[in-house]
Order: structure tokens, then C-alpha cells, then sequence
């Protein structure tokens, strides 16, 4: 199994009342995509962040192997969301894999 972590910032050209609508948004596109790319074990996707926090949002998804990563990332489905519900939203994008 392996662990992808990713968190990211609101952009900051958003308003309040967007990064709730934008992230919910983000959320159900992201979690969405368990069961429509293979080797997805799980998605999470966390909005609420704790004052102590210096990231806003956090993608934690789990993957039957490296490769399940690797064709996750490339999957159109991915491209998709990606392009169309996280790049426009975000910005300081951090990563870390890991396995299990």
C-alpha cells in the first residue's frame, strides 16, 4: 500500500464565501474518484483546519501500489478534477509518498 499526502492553500484571489463553496467543490470531484480509477483504495479529502495549521486543504488517499499511484496521476479523470477544480482554487501545493 502506499500513502499520497497532498495540502495546499486557498488562492488568495477568493473570497471567504468561494473557498467554501470552491473547497466542497474540490472535495466531492476528489473523493469521486475512488471508484472510477483502479488501485484506489481511499480518498479524504479534509477542509477543516485547525488554526495551528499552515496549509488549508488536505488530500489523504491510500493506493494498492506505487503503480496505482503513478497511473492515478496520469488517469484523465485525475487530469480532469485537477485542472478543472484544484489548480484554479490553490496555490503552495506540498506531497509526500509514502509506503505503508
Amino acid at each position: 500500500m502506499v500513502k499520497h499526502f497532498v495540502a495546499w492553500n486557498f488562492a488568495e484571489h477568493l473570497s471567504e464565501e468561494e473557498r467554501v463553496v470552491k473547497a466542497a467543490q474540490m472535495k466531492k470531484e476528489l473523493e469521486g474518484l475512488k471508484d472510477l480509477i483502479p488501485g484506489v483504495v481511499s480518498i479524504n479529502v479534509y477542509l477543516d483546519q485547525l488554526s495551528t495549521s499552515d496549509s488549508d486543504l488536505v488530500l489523504d488517499s491510500v493506493f494498492v501500489d506505487e503503480e496505482a499511484l503513478k497511473a492515478y496521476i496520469v488517469h484523465p479523470e485525475h487530469v480532469r478534477v485537477g485542472t478543472n477544480y484544484v489548480r484554479p482554487i490553490t496555490c503552495n501545493r506540498k506531497c509526500v509518498d509514502f509506503v505503508l
